[in-house]
């Protein structure tokens, strides 16, 4: 394991290690008895096996993708025992979230070429996308860049004073109007703030409810318009944070705001607190989106950027 060791610190992958014992346990407890008495993978532990991983979320498609995959392993070798199952599963995830752009990097950085570097942030209200943004604030000033908040949540006020909080913690500008002021223009002049300030990174909070699809679709829209008048090839990343803990509604949650706008990276939050961390794998592989950040705490160091050997790692440790 020198190699995972390597990539993270044993602090970080402590961290990891916990935030996903729930999951881990219940997971593996469920296939302990899908295996219960058999020495063989055939039809019936596939089965079973299949029952384990769709209600461990890692959905239907995904699922079956996997038994489809051992089911090839075992008609070549012919024979394969159960105690062989543990390593081919962790296998076949891992060559999963392989296909997909999932991280392989373990520190918070943005492209050099890129500044300011902007993230707009999408997501419902209550899956942790105010917290989100906070402790990506926190550690992009940590490794040393400049960063500045915009908040064009404008729906609700308290939208607005959760990110000053989270902005005064932090110790960054925050870029701010009243409660039901145009987001693109509140979008626009944090960006024009950021470049003045002479920002690395600006972080933009967005409506946090699933209204009319072509509603929402339009609003994004036009924040992105807007902010490209200040930065032509704004927003470089459209974040979408998801609540691991809601399971088969993460999904929908995913499917809903694909459809709205371009999401290109996501990041899962709530972890620690669930078994349901089978989400990442199938929403990884599903979207073909690049889960970026996973949240496996309450603390401000507990947001990490996802990399897919140590999650595999943790686990099936």
């Amino acid at each position: 394991m020198s190699f995972f060791k390597r990539i993270f610190s044993s602090e970080k992958k402590e961290t990891l290690d916990k935030g996903l014992e729930q999951t881990k346990t219940t997971f593996f407890s469920k296939l302990t008895k899908a295996v219960a008495g058999k020495s063989k993978v055939d039809d019936e532990v596939l089965d079973n096996l299949e029952e384990v991983l769709v209600t461990s979320d890692v959905g239907v498609n995904t699922t079956l993708k996997i038994i489809k995959r051992i089911e090839e392993r075992v008609s070549n070798d012919k024979y394969m025992g159960t105690e062989e199952l543990n390593l081919i599963l962790r296998e076949e995830i891992a060559g999963l979230l392989s296909e997909t752009k999932s991280g392989e990097e373990s520190e918070f950085t943005i492209p050099a070429n890129k500044k300011p570097y902007v993230i707009m942030v999408v997501g419902v209200n209550g899956v942790g996308k105010t917290t989100t943004i906070g402790k990506l604030a926190y550690q992009f000033k940590k490794a040393g860049y400049k960063v500045v908040l915009g908040a064009a949540d404008t729906f609700r006020a308290a939208a607005i004073d959760q990110l000053q909080i989270w902005a005064d913690r932090v110790g960054v500008p925050i870029v701010k109007q009243q409660m039901g002021s145009d987001p693109a223009s509140v979008a626009f002049d944090t960006l024009q703030s950021a470049v003045t300030q002479n920002a690395d990174v600006v972080i933009i909070d967005t409506a946090g409810r699933l209204h009319n699809k072509v509603n929402l679709m339009n609003e994004l829209t036009k924040v992105k318009r807007v902010m490209q008048k200040v930065v032509e090839d704004a927003p470089h990343d459209v974040l979408l944070v998801l609540d691991g803990s809601t399971g088969q509604n993460a999904f929908e949650q995913a499917t809903q705001f694909t459809a709205a706008t371009e999401v290109s990276c996501l990041a899962v939050t709530k972890l620690d607190g669930t078994a349901k961390g089978g989400v990442v794998i199938g929403i990884s592989d599903q979207f073909q989106i690049p889960v970026k950040y996973i949240g496996v705490g309450e603390g401000i160091e507990d947001l990490q950027v996802f990399n897919k050997f140590e999650f595999v790692d943790s686990f099936f440790k």
